[in-house]
């Protein structure tokens, strides 16, 4: 199983139990087609709208908010140590509940699709483009369905504290 690092820095709304956020990183990076031998990190960083835009800025170079970014270091990487950290997703859960109001999907949901997303990233997806970003869409479709039918994304992640 793969190594998760956790922390929690949004402090509007509450964070999913570690050992089921675990379970779902896991089932989540076999789905997006990632190797889970040797165990690597995956590191999750949940912050708030205002540290994603300084994130989003310093990191990435871009202006304002943004859902997830993602650092993978599986890119051009054939091989690597047992325990290296080969993923960092910065994850803003003020977007979750924003789009799955907007969308109608919800909090949960729109959770789930930000660490597939990052995850499908770290898999070679891109979505910088419309034949790629359709691929892209499929993917997350096809991922969040495999992972629906073994979790509960609303009791993953719950708006009760």
């Amino acid at each position: 199983m793969i190594q998760l690092h956790c922390r929690w820095k949004n402090n509007l709304l509450p964070a999913p139990k570690k050992s089921e956020l675990r379970r779902f990183a896991h089932e989540a990076a076999i789905a997006a087609g990632l190797p889970v031998e040797p165990v690597w990190d995956l590191n999750l960083l949940f912050v708030n709208d205002r540290s994603m835009a300084v994130y989003n800025a310093e990191l990435v170079g871009h202006e304002g908010t943004t859902d997830v970014i993602t650092f993978s270091y599986f890119d051009g990487c054939d091989t690597y140590e047992a325990e290296d950290t080969m993923i960092e997703l910065i994850i803003n859960p003020d977007a979750a509940l924003r789009e799955g109001k907007k969308r109608k999907t919800g909090y949960a949901y729109e959770m789930a699709l930000y660490l597939v997303h990052g995850l499908l990233h770290s898999a070679g997806e891109d979505d910088l483009s419309p034949g790629p970003r359709r691929r892209m869409r499929r993917r997350e479709k096809e991922c969040l369905a495999i992972l629906k039918e073994k979790f509960d994304f609303e009791c993953l992640f719950s708006l009760e504290r």
